[in-house]
C-alpha cells in the first residue's frame, strides 16, 4: 500500500472515469489504462446512485493501490474518506478546500477547477490547493459547452503559481504536447483513452509524450 500521497505526485497522464455503470467493465478499462502508464485516477461518475459510487470507488481504490497510482474522487470528500482515496477534485459547486480539508485526513490531496479563471486558481493555491485545473482547451465531447481556456492562460499559471497544473478538455495525443510546453505538468484525459478502441495503447502514447518531451530537455 502506498504512503501517504504528496501534490509532487501529479504529473503525467490524470485519467479520469467515464460514467460506466457496470464495475466490472470499469475496472478492466481502468486495469487497461493503468497498464498504459497512467499515474493518476480520478473516479467520476455523474450518472451513478450513491450506493454504485461506493461500490465503484472501493474497487478502483483496490486497483489503484496494486499500480501505486493516485486515486482521486471528484466532487465527493466524504466518498474519498469512505474509501480512503489519495485525494478530492472540486468543481465550482462542490465546496471550499478548507471544508474538504476538514473531512479528509492529513496529506490528502486538494484539487480544484479554475475552468478559465486566473484568480480561483490563486484564491484556490491560497486555500491551500494541492494543484489547479484549467480547461476546456479544446472541444470536448464530455461537456461541449464547457468554457474555453487559452494556452495564454496556461503560460500565465505556470508563470505565477506554484502548485502543479493540470490541463482538461478535448486533450489528445496530437495536441497534448502544446500544453506540456505551455506549462502543464498533468493531461487530464477521458475520451481519448476511454473511448479508444485499445485503451491500453491509446494510454501508452499519452504517457510517451511524457517521456519524449523529457527527454527533450536533457
Amino acid at each position: 500500500m502506498m504512503s501517504p500521497s504528496q501534490s509532487g505526485r501529479i504529473e503525467g497522464l490524470y485519467a479520469i472515469t467515464p460514467d460506466e455503470p457496470d464495475t466490472a467493465e470499469l475496472i478492466r478499462k481502468v486495469r487497461l489504462a493503468l497498464l498504459g502508464g497512467a499515474r493518476i485516477l480520478q473516479y467520476r461518475n455523474k450518472a451513478a446512485t450513491a450506493t454504485l459510487r461506493l461500490v465503484q470507488a472501493k474497487s478502483l481504490r483496490a486497483l489503484t493501490h496494486e499500480f501505486s497510482v493516485l486515486l482521486i474522487i471528484n466532487d465527493d470528500a466524504m466518498l474519498a474518506q469512505q474509501v480512503d482515496a489519495d485525494g478530492v477534485h472540486l468543481g465550482r459547486e462542490d465546496g471550499s478546500v478548507a471544508a474538504a480539508r476538514s473531512v479528509l485526513r492529513s496529506g490528502k490531496i486538494i484539487g480544484v477547477s479554475c475552468y478559465n479563471r486566473m484568480p480561483l486558481a490563486q484564491e484556490a493555491v491560497r486555500q491551500r490547493a494541492d494543484y489547479v485545473a484549467f480547461g476546456s482547451f479544446f472541444s470536448s465531447t464530455v461537456k461541449p459547452d464547457a468554457t474555453v481556456a487559452s494556452l495564454e492562460l496556461l503560460q500565465h499559471a505556470r508563470r505565477e503559481i506554484k502548485v502543479p497544473l493540470v490541463a482538461i478538455g478535448g486533450i489528445t495525443v496530437q495536441n497534448g504536447t502544446q500544453l506540456l510546453d505551455a506549462g502543464a505538468d498533468a493531461l487530464a484525459v477521458i475520451s481519448a483513452i476511454f473511448g479508444a478502441t485499445d485503451i491500453q495503447y491509446a494510454a501508452r502514447q499519452f504517457t510517451n509524450i511524457k517521456l519524449l518531451r523529457q527527454k527533450d530537455t536533457i
